[in-house]
């Protein structure tokens, strides 16, 4: 609920601080005193594009203050905590405003964007009069009125909707990677074949490189471990060795032990040595090879490292490169069998969706009818018995919301075209249709501050007192402002304000007061009778407040 307007520096306000209240609350006044000025000053502080020329005369700044009370689950604070903002409490806006053009807009006193201010106004306020372009008359937001007043949860729709976008989505991929592998079909047919005729194992190109480069130093290296074999051999060290520790041995028990020691690292050395030849000689038999086995380890080799290159990739990730091209080709070979799974699985989400979008169509066409015969009801009463409303509901592309679309159309008299209802009637017509409208759906309230500027324009004596009843209606448990020049209307208000324009040292300067009691008797006497207020007027206007 809007509690509170300041207004500083905007076009005829000096300073003007309003405090509204739930209800109707009604704003009265001589044409051209400001009235506009406040909705004007509203729809500048809530972020709406309007005209430019909003500071007043001399001075340096305009600025507007708007504060709400509102309830806790108020989808205001969706939108607050959208943009990362402060989420509870009393909401306040404020918005600047230079005479060359700058705009600066706060949230709770932290600085924000104009788009962040026009997307909480949708939430907070909703305006309603002759130009409305904004709700009522705009055919794009009919679909969405029309599914409140039938209370449609669209979830199921919605979703059954995202998945039927998701499998034409898998089958379209599915089928362009098809279409790309299957340009690469016999390449990577061949390519396999290579690769699996090869077979080469992780590891195994270093090891062959290894091998290969052994056998290749392996006549420069085998006569040098040959001569250090013989060195060490039988005729070598070995003998020299077995040889000494003969010789001491014979003496041995003739040198009171001073030969144990010396004998015994000699067997010492001499089991070394022996373990010594023995590696000698293993290598020697591992130096021993046929010219073929080189032949054909490089032969391996260099056929290893060629595809390698070929592919792009290192030696030890063909094996993996063979595996990968073969799941691949598998996808190939059963392509068309999971297109056709894909396909079915878009055929079923279709279905599914069809039979979703098909009963929230039935559930619009029956929303539609109660709609149409509750404005019809509404419009009687407003002097509109012969207009038509009706609800069209015609055949839309798919989408997330189903397959209508939904427009209002009026014909204002019997056996006229029927058309749009922002094309077809007239200003006072038009007002009348809103209002209907309103009321029709007002059983879905949403906590928006419903505002109608001059909606009972056209229209007056008995019609205007029936607007004003239900206008009253509509602000039972809610909050309308109204901006009205009918005195029929302006006594079925809970609340009401004067505004006024004075002249003062050649400056113009609108200000505004709640009326009491008394004071808004002679308003709407004034409103009866123009200037001269007579007791007839008065007595009138009493009578008006009265009922």
């Amino acid at each position: 609920m809007l509690r509170g307007l300041h207004i500083h520096n905007m076009l005829l306000i000096d300073r003007l601080e309003l405090e509204f209240q739930p209800g109707l609350n009604v704003l009265t006044g001589e044409t051209g005193a400001g009235k506009s000025i406040l909705l004007d000053s509203l729809g500048f502080v809530l972020g709406w594009r309007g005209r430019a020329d909003l500071v007043r005369q001399g001075a340096d700044l305009g600025e507007v203050t708007a504060w709400f009370d509102l309830s806790a689950d108020h989808p205001a604070f969706d939108v607050l905590r959208a943009a990362e903002m402060p989420a509870d409490g009393e909401l306040i806006l404020r918005r600047t405003n230079t005479p060359d053009g700058r705009k600066t807009a706060f949230v709770n006193d932290r600085r924000c964007s104009g788009e962040i201010l026009r997307q909480l106004s949708d939430v907070l306020v909703e305006l309603h009069g002759q130009h409305d372009d904004r709700g009522l008359l705009d055919p794009k937001g009919h679909r969405a009125l029309l599914d409140d007043f039938a209370g449609l949860d669209l979830t199921d729709l919605r979703a059954a909707w995202r998945a039927v976008a998701t499998a034409r989505k898998t089958l379209t991929q599915a089928r362009a990677e098809l279409a790309e592998a299957e340009k690469d079909a016999d390449y990577l047919r061949h390519s396999v074949r290579e690769l699996d005729d090869l077979a080469p194992e992780p590891g195994e190109e270093q090891a062959l490189d290894a091998q290969r480069r052994l056998m290749q130093s392996s006549e420069k290296i085998r006569e040098d471990i040959s001569r250090a074999a013989e060195a060490i051999g039988q005729n070598g060290a070995d003998g020299n060795l077995g040889d000494a520790i003969r010789w001491l041995d014979g003496v041995a028990d003739k040198a009171e032990g001073r030969l144990d020691e010396p004998l015994a690292a000699l067997g010492r050395a001499l089991s070394e040595l022996s373990d010594a030849q023995i590696g000698v000689e293993d290598c020697l038999n591992a130096l021993d090879f046929n010219p073929l086995e080189l032949e054909q380890a490089e032969e391996r080799l260099f056929a290893i490292r060629a595809l390698a290159r070929k592919h792009g990739v290192s030696p030890d990730a063909l094996s993996e490169l063979a595996d990968g091209m073969k799941v691949r080709l598998q996808a190939i070979d059963t392509g068309a069998d999971h297109l056709k799974a894909l396909q079915a699985a878009v055929a079923a989400a279709e279905a599914d969706y069809g039979k979703a979008a098909q009963s929230v169509s039935e559930t619009r066409r029956a929303a539609a009818a109660r709609l149409d015969r509750a404005m019809a009801a509404e419009l009687a009463p407003l002097k509109m018995e012969r207009a038509v409303f009706a609800t069209e509901i015609t055949p839309a592309e798919p989408g997330p919301d189903g397959i209508d679309q939904v427009v209002f159309t009026v014909a204002t008299n019997p056996g006229a075209p029927a058309g749009p209802i922002n094309k077809i009637a007239s200003g006072g017509e038009l007002s009348r249709f809103l209002l209907a409208l309103k009321v029709c759906l007002t059983a879905q309230d949403t906590g928006l501050t419903m505002i109608f500027d001059e909606i009972d324009r056209g229209v007056g004596g008995a019609t205007a007192d029936a607007v004003g009843k239900r206008l009253s209606a509509l602000a039972a448990g809610a909050q309308v402002l109204v901006v009205t020049h009918s005195p029929q209307v302006a006594a079925k208000g809970d609340h009401q304000w004067r505004v006024a324009k004075s002249v003062a040292d050649d400056v113009t300067t609108s200000t505004v007061h709640k009326l009491s009691d008394e004071a808004r008797t002679d308003e709407i006497a004034r409103m009866l009778a123009g200037e001269v207020i007579t007791a007839e007027a008065r007595a009138a206007a009493a009578a008006l407040l009265r009922n």
